[in-house]
């Protein structure tokens, strides 16, 4: 994590409280380097400790969204969408209180901030989504909101090994999803087979939430004066035959407009062994230091 100091803060949002970390001061911010909001989602801002400690020139916010990490809701069983994660982001930018900031958001987040744009134009400066998975944009969308629903159906049924070893072999499909793909075996990632009984996850409510399936108002996206930037993984594969995440970036920036910016790594390539993954944090937090000097 970053060597400044951190102050930790909370926010209340409607049924909910967020956490959030500054690391740094936030009055010296300026505003051709305001606050670097890191964001992720269903990741907390634990998944972002290599990065925060690669960028030791920015004043940094880290947070944890309503249904992961320290952050609380009044109903932890409760779908979440990608609307109120932008609201959520949106009540953090106000409580800063220091005006436009700039963001980066991998996976579901970069959806919930491309949502947080549209809505809510005037809070982002430059915004980096890395790898937003929004199926709907691809040519096998369908399909892939289908098997969505379909493993949080297999979840509520059974628990989070079969919701999630489905979600995994989702995820890490290249190229076409059918749907006649085989029903993944739990053991083979390590996950459980017995059903605990609980039903509190935080990835599930987002899918539960609709964040495979909702895609923003790209028209108000483009119409904002926030800078986007859209992030691939250069070992997440091509357009065609890639993983979901980074298929749908390219459909992203094809949608606004954008040349993708290619970054080191894959969907995890800022990890530098937070959840035994690691990528290349030091490449990619070279890149995102380019993207954000460049004006």
């Amino acid at each position: 994590m970053s060597d400044a100091p951190r102050t930790p803060g909370t926010v209340a949002v409607p049924g909910a409280v967020l956490s959030f970390d500054v690391f740094g001061d936030l009055a010296d911010a300026t505003p051709e380097a305001p606050p670097l909001v890191l964001a992720g989602s269903p990741m907390d801002s634990t998944g972002f400790g290599s990065l925060a400690a690669r960028l030791p020139d920015r004043v940094l916010v880290l947070t944890d969204p309503r249904n992961v990490g320290r952050s609380t809701r009044e109903d932890d069983t409760a779908a979440v969408t990608p609307e109120q994660h932008a609201e959520d982001l949106h009540a953090l930018v106000e409580a800063l209180g220091v005006g436009r900031v700039d963001l980066f958001a991998s996976s579901g987040a970069a959806v919930n901030a491309l949502f947080l744009v549209a809505a809510h134009p005037d809070d982002v400066r430059l915004l980096v989504a890395h790898e937003p998975p929004m199926a709907p944009l691809l040519p096998d969308g369908d399909a892939i909101v289908r098997a969505c629903d379909d493993l949080v159906a297999a979840y509520d049924a059974d628990g989070i090994g079969p919701g999630m070893a489905r979600f995994i072999s989702l995820v890490m499909h290249r190229g076409e999803w059918t749907g006649d793909e085989p029903v993944p075996d739990p053991a083979v990632f390590g996950l459980p087979t017995e059903d605990d009984g609980s039903r509190n996850d935080g990835l599930m409510a987002n899918m539960r939430g609709g964040g495979c399936s909702r895609v923003p108002d790209l028209e108000a996206v483009r119409a904002a004066p926030t800078r986007v930037v859209v992030g691939v993984g250069e070992e997440s594969g091509g357009p065609d035959d890639g993983e979901i995440a980074g298929r749908a970036g390219y459909a992203v920036a094809r949608e606004l407009g954008v040349e993708p910016v290619v970054f080191p790594g894959g969907h995890n390539g800022f990890l530098g062994g937070e959840y035994g993954q690691t990528g290349r944090p030091d490449e990619f937090a070279a890149r995102l230091r380019e993207v954000l000097a460049t004006r």
